[in-house]
């Protein structure tokens, strides 16, 4: 199985719209977050109601629930983005960006397991609307209904809910933890900043730089998608470990960075993540189990644009794993 996540970065623009409450689910990490403190026994009312008031700093859209699709567990699309819209913008959704981290965490209906599914941001899909483009399009083009009605198509399942956070939000997030550990899969130096392949701390500026990074890689995007996936592995141990477990305070330091950053469904509140955490109170790092997507070759459009073409064989094998909740056997498999 590849062990990689996908994490929010880069920019470019685009329109959005207004938006739709869905089923039940939650941010993966503030979920690990949640379900841990709750299991734990350490949330008081009143520690609770500031993490309440602290989370809710985050913007919200409403998105429109037309789907017809259908699918066991749950699903929960992360967006992610190197450049913020205007506050007038954040008021009627998210406009002036792409996406350029786009993550599926599928979670089973027994709980217990995560699996979260990177899809490359140059994937050329259908954009309901707009034609074939580039994935990553689909949020300048309509914002975050459009994003998660395009990624809903290419899956064919049903997405419960939605969250964006910006770059800043990464850095402000990393700080608040005191720094990270990262497993740095490749050497690099950029921005007078080196990263030496193995286990490093990163404090938040570092963390920026390494998750930016493509240049310095012969497949480009597709490793600085491996470093992103390693700095959010290294996010959600460090969240989950018992030095942050363990202190209130920077449990609530670690929600109130990264909240100004945020924006999500407005059915993804704070009771919902404190329900989700109770019923994924068991969910462990070791729980996490990251996959990349099927895709094919980059290769260029009729345009000339260059894009990341669609693997359709492999898709189908992972639409219907994700549609009858068998996500464990798919891990396997790709492990295999």
């Amino acid at each position: 199985m590849n062990d990689y996540i996908d994490l929010p970065f880069e920019d470019e623009g685009g329109a959005a719209t207004a938006p739709r409450p869905r089923r039940r689910t939650a941010l993966i990490v503030l979920l690990i977050v949640l379900a841990l403190i709750i299991a734990g026994g350490i949330v008081a009312g009143t520690y609770l109601n500031s993490l309440k008031n602290a989370y809710e700093k985050h913007t919200t859209v409403t998105l429109d629930d037309d789907t017809d699709l259908t699918g066991e567990g749950q699903n929960i699309l992360l967006l992610g983005s190197d450049k913020r819209s205007t506050e007038d913008a954040k008021a009627e959704g998210v406009s002036g960006q792409r996406s350029d981290t786009i993550m599926l965490v599928h979670i089973p209906a027994d709980g217990g397991e995560a699996y979260i599914v990177s899809f490359p941001r140059d994937l050329y899909v259908d954009i309901p609307g707009h034609g074939k483009d580039r994935i990553n399009a689909a949020l300048a083009f309509g914002g975050l209904p459009l994003a998660v009605t395009t990624l809903e198509n290419y899956t064919q399942v049903p997405i419960d809910h939605v969250a964006l956070i910006d770059f800043d939000g990464i850095k402000a997030i990393v700080d608040s933890l005191g720094g990270v550990d990262v497993n740095i899969p490749k050497s690099f130096t950029r921005d007078g900043k080196t990263f030496t392949q193995g286990t490093q701390h990163l404090d938040g500026d570092e963390a920026l730089v390494f998750a930016r990074e493509r240049k310095s890689f012969a497949d480009g995007d597709f490793q600085r998608n491996r470093d992103q996936q390693q700095l959010l592995k290294g996010i959600a141990v460090e969240f989950i470990s018992r030095d942050t477990l363990t202190s209130p305070g920077k449990l609530k330091d670690a929600v109130e960075s990264i909240s100004p950053y945020l924006t999500t469904d407005d059915g993804l509140d704070a009771g919902t993540l404190v329900k989700l955490g109770w019923d994924n109170r068991s969910l462990r790092g070791s729980d996490l189990h990251f996959l990349e997507a099927p895709h094919g070759a980059p290769t260029t459009t009729s345009g000339g644009a260059s894009v990341v073409s669609s693997d359709e064989s492999g898709m189908d094998e992972l639409r219907k794993c994700l549609k009858d909740d068998t996500m464990e056997q798919y891990a396997a498999d790709q492990d295999g």
